[in-house]
């Protein structure tokens, strides 16, 4: 049996992206839906990568693809929290690169969700795994933990 997974602090992150909850996150029992988060964690990936202009999910030579994700939840948002993204690099491989992701209420100490989100990049002509180019590895170098 594996250990259960448990909240983490703002220090074992790299980076942090503002996101608001809508009304429609909210599902019947009053509080975040669970798919939500898989949507939150993708967001903070993106952003960050788009952001450092060193990949574009529909130009360029690479695409990516969600290899494997997974959550934890421990404690419960709702809207109209604001949350944050908070985003590290838990391993950093020759074509893989496995995050790790948390939701943190905005100023939390601790996650309310936390996991990982692994990208496998591909070629975008062959569709085969291809190696993250050095100007890729040289953005992602500050998130590895």
């Amino acid at each position: 049996m594996t250990e259960r997974a448990r909240p983490q602090g703002r220090e074992a992150y790299r980076w942090f992206l503002p996101i608001a909850t809508r009304w429609i996150d909210n599902d019947v029992f009053g509080h975040v839906n669970n798919v939500q988060y898989y949507s939150f964690f993708d967001t903070t990936v993106c952003t960050y990568l788009v952001e450092t202009g060193q990949f574009h999910p529909t130009d360029g030579g690479l695409s990516a693809v969600v290899a494997e994700s997974g959550c934890a939840y421990f404690s419960s948002v709702a809207y109209p929290d604001r949350l944050e993204g908070a985003l590290r690099i838990d391993r950093l491989g020759t074509s893989s690169v496995r995050y790790g992701v948390a939701v943190f209420r905005e100023g939390a100490a601790l996650s309310s969700a936390g996991g990982h989100f692994t990208h496998v990049y591909l070629d975008r002509a062959t569709g085969r795994p291809a190696p993250l180019s050095p100007a890729l590895r040289d953005a992602l170098a500050p998130l590895v933990a």
